[in-house]
């Protein structure tokens, strides 16, 4: 991981953006109802809902792009696109690599989710998807980690008894469990992470400022707690 730091980190000297006329926004395009591609093939849900508004109110003209998780904040680093909102929390370890804004939700409980309501968490096998906080958690807990590219294939595993549960957001987990009568909520939620937030590059010191200044704006006026509520994907602030 610190070699990882430090080869981002250097890009990231030579990759800074000074403001350009369009932002790219990258996100997953997986992970509903944060961010999903629709039937019409465009991405959507509640990142592309708040992020559509918080560029009209920074007055940015933005643009969307789609990135697999596992390289999204080494493409953010090397240029491919301008800021992450991708349900990404904010931890200590990003933040050695990129920046972020203000968090734009307050911290989404991790949650088991498993097809027997007897299952050992503390000690069995745990999906998570790679690079996630769920995934540091489980690695350092006595259970026996299992790490899947996307948030799918960590459902997949448990259906299929690769893993005993998966450990996630909530708000990710809830409306699976919800239509599926096979899997249930297991063990207690785990609180991780500082919150979502907007990556940036640690150059683009002016476009986060923007944003900070956009999610401030929204958060005065209710406008982001209403959005929350419409996407159940957090508390409300």
């Amino acid at each position: 991981m610190k070699k990882l730091v430090l080869t981002t980190a250097a890009l990231a000297l030579s990759a800074g953006m000074a403001m350009a006329d369009t932002v790219r926004m990258g996100t997953e395009g997986a992970y509903p109802p944060w961010n999903f591609i629709n039937d019409a093939g465009e991405i959507d849900g509640f990142e592309r809902e708040l992020g559509d508004e918080l560029c009209k109110r920074a007055d940015l003209e933005c643009e969307w792009v789609k990135n697999d998780w596992d390289s999204i904040i080494p493409n953010l680093v090397s240029g491919n696109y301008d800021v992450i909102i991708a349900g990404m929390s904010i931890t200590d370890e990003r933040d050695e690599v990129i920046d972020f804004t203000q968090n734009y939700t307050p911290p989404d409980p991790s949650a088991y989710v498993a097809v027997s309501d007897d299952v050992d968490v503390a000690n069995g096998v745990v999906a998570a998807q790679t690079g996630t906080i769920q995934a540091a958690y489980i690695a350092e807990s006595g259970a026996t980690l299992v790490e899947f590219a996307s948030p799918e294939e960590t459902i997949a595993a448990v259906r299929n008894g690769e893993a005993d549960a998966v450990l996630a957001d909530k708000s990710f987990l809830a409306p699976i469990a919800n239509e599926d009568a096979d899997l249930r909520f297991v063990a207690e939620d785990v609180p991780l992470g500082g919150g979502v937030g907007i990556g940036v590059r640690e150059s683009d010191g002016e476009l986060k400022e923007k944003f900070n200044t956009a999610i401030q704006s929204m958060k005065d006026d209710g406008s982001l707690n209403e959005l929350i509520t419409k996407w159940e994907v957090s508390s409300t602030f």
